[in-house]
């Protein structure tokens, strides 16, 4: 096999890529949560990741490439509400959305999409483990990590205990022993449409654990790439780390790799911003930020052009000369085919 070097976001270094099992290579990549259209920014880890994907198999490796999709959130209790159709019926056309989308833009399906939903007995069998180990308590229904337990907390985003300690505040009605401990586990109110039963409570689990259990079900207790964006090193691939720790003893990712985000005007581009625009709207120039229509592979090639963990500045400037780029590039592939 060819040597490949990877940044590993744990540590802050370029290392030299050596799997875990010889000749095959295990990936997962945190999803998007489907409460609304995909926009450009949720495609840059699609897209980034799809070329990581398909360098490891040109090499040589099998690669299981696992991406979930988060159905359970209260985004998506709000969304239904206003379309007035059921959270199922909402998760169901927007992820239906993204596969269609993952293969405009060129990128292979992943071999798995878990979503929460699905597997919530793996979730909930998840969290029971880490309260048998002690790391986690029960609280009038809720479930928490005590974070002060786990050693070396904060070593991939960098935030130490007391700098956390410093910022967090316990919120009227919080069941938290400590302030920067996190939920496995909310207990749901009474009107919360989303709930599962458990041994604790009616409810529905924390985010993070949702991605932790669902990589463990698919590639075992140790794999060898966890990937996303850069928004995601804290607090979500933070305590992903931790429950792994408490759960059993180390890490369960050997490198940790993050793209960095999509911005417009200098600002991340994200629905919590109100600042984005649709995959759809970019095909169709529908956008009034967009002068024109642009094609899946410009997207592509657009998002290609920077360095992964360098941000990606929207403009129609920068589109128009990566769609003059591209075709200049095809133009020069056909010359060389004849």
């Amino acid at each position: 096999m060819k040597e490949v070097k990877l940044f590993n976001s744990l540590g802050m270094k370029m290392e030299t890529f050596t799997p875990l099992v010889p000749n095959k290579v295990s990936i997962y990549c945190c999803g998007p949560t489907v409460y609304n259209d995909p926009h450009i920014g949720n495609f840059r880890p699609v897209i980034t990741f799809d070329i990581l994907r398909r360098l490891l198999m040109h090499i040589g490796y099998q690669v299981t490439f696992v991406s979930n999709y988060t159905d359970v959130d209260d985004k998506i209790i709000k969304r239904a509400k206003e379309l007035g159709i059921s959270e199922k019926e909402l998760t169901t056309s927007v992820i239906k959305e993204y596969r269609r989308l993952v293969e405009e833009v060129g990128a292979l399906q992943p071999d798995y999409t878990p979503t929460p939903t699905v597997y919530m007995p793996q979730i909930i069998s998840y969290v029971e483990d880490l309260v048998k180990t002690g790391y986690a308590y029960v609280s009038d229904g809720d479930v928490y990590l005590s974070v002060k337990k786990i050693p070396n907390y904060g070593e991939l985003s960098g935030n130490s205990i007391e700098d956390l300690e410093n910022g967090a505040r316990i919120a009227v009605g919080d069941k938290k022993k400590d302030p920067v401990d996190f939920a496995l586990w909310k207990k749901a109110q009474p009107l919360h449409i989303m709930r599962w039963p458990s041994p604790w409570s009616e409810g529905f689990p924390g985010w993070h654990c949702e991605c932790t259990a669902m990589g463990r079900k698919y590639l075992g207790n140790k794999f060898d790439i966890h990937g996303g964006g850069m928004d995601l090193v804290f607090p979500h691939h933070e305590c992903e780390i931790a429950q792994a720790v408490a759960s059993q003893g180390s890490d369960m990712v050997k490198y940790w790799m993050h793209n960095n985000m999509i911005t417009i005007e200098g600002k991340k581009m994200g629905k919590s911003y109100n600042n984005f625009i649709t995959l759809q709207q970019f095909f169709e120039g529908s956008h009034e930020k967009l002068q024109e229509a642009y094609s899946p592979m410009t997207i592509r090639f657009f998002i290609l052009q920077a360095h992964y963990r360098s941000t990606v500045d929207f403009s129609n400037e920068a589109l128009q000369a990566a769609r003059n780029g591209m075709e200049r590039l095809f133009d020069a592939i056909k010359q060389l085919d004849r």
